[in-house]
């Protein structure tokens, strides 16, 4: 029983995991056809991709709609947390549930209805109307990982630095923040991941300036290409480093009364 379920577990990562593992594989690839066997093997294609003027224009957008929208997550999802987990609020869980909708639903039904809600509004589409798109993504991420750290955090902790004659400022910036910091860290760098690899969200919202996913989204129109697969093994290992970072973070304990 024990060997058919490592098994049975084994054939569903192979088929989550066996595409990325083919993509990479073919990015070291000398040919310009996508075929095995592979007949000699070249970082070619990655100098390519970091040459690319246009993949380097969408790369730099990507960075600074990620970094915007992270900011803005970070801000709006922290006070989220501290309201729903620090005060009484009719309707708490549902208001948690409307918080973190636009992540459960469909992108593609996210997309429309901001832009739906920006034709409406007169609203025109650039990088602020994909901004706002991302940040509805990420916010979900940094509430949720903040208000987990915060329902652990002890009150105690807060009323004895009032009790030392602290400020409330005072007290968010010596006692409260330091251990909620690694929770912040954690919740910004999955945002940041999210917002970076987006592009159901920024197909609706962008307006002329593309976003690396959407630049390499335009291209494969054409085709696959090894130069291609190279970009996407750059933004998996990215991905991946930030998402680990992530997780790191978030399991850190915050301090004990």
């Amino acid at each position: 029983m024990n060997a058919l379920l490592a098994l049975w577990t084994g054939l569903v990562y192979l088929f989550l995991y066996l595409p990325i593992g083919v993509i990479v594989l073919f990015s070291f690839s000398q040919g310009r056809v996508l075929a095995l066997p592979i007949r000699g093997w070249t970082l070619d294609w990655y100098r390519q991709a970091l040459s690319d003027d246009r993949l380097r224009s969408g790369l730099l957008t990507s960075l600074e709609v990620a970094a915007a929208a992270t900011g803005l997550a970070l801000v709006l999802g922290s006070l989220g947390a501290f309201a729903l987990q620090r005060y009484t609020i009719p309707g708490r869980p549902a208001l948690r549930t409307l918080v973190v909708l636009p992540i459960i639903l469909p992108g593609i039904l996210t997309g429309v209805a901001m832009l739906s809600g920006f034709a409406a509004l007169d609203i025109p589409l650039g990088l602020t109307t994909v901004i706002a798109g991302h940040v509805t993504i990420g916010l979900p991420v940094v509430l949720n990982t903040v208000a987990a750290r915060v329902a652990r955090l002890p009150q105690s902790l807060e009323e004895a630095a009032a009790d030392l004659g602290a400020t409330p400022w005072q007290t968010f910036w010596q006692v409260v923040f330091p251990n909620l910091r690694s929770a912040l860290t954690a919740g910004g760098l999955l945002a940041f991941t999210l917002s970076f690899d987006e592009i159901i969200v920024t197909l609706f919202l962008t307006g002329e300036d593309n976003t690396l996913p959407m630049e390499i989204w335009a291209r494969l129109r054409f085709g696959m290409t090894p130069a291609i697969n190279a970009t996407v093994s750059l933004i998996l290992g990215f991905s991946l480093a930030l998402a680990l970072i992530s997780q790191r973070l978030a399991l850190t304990q915050p301090l004990k009364d």
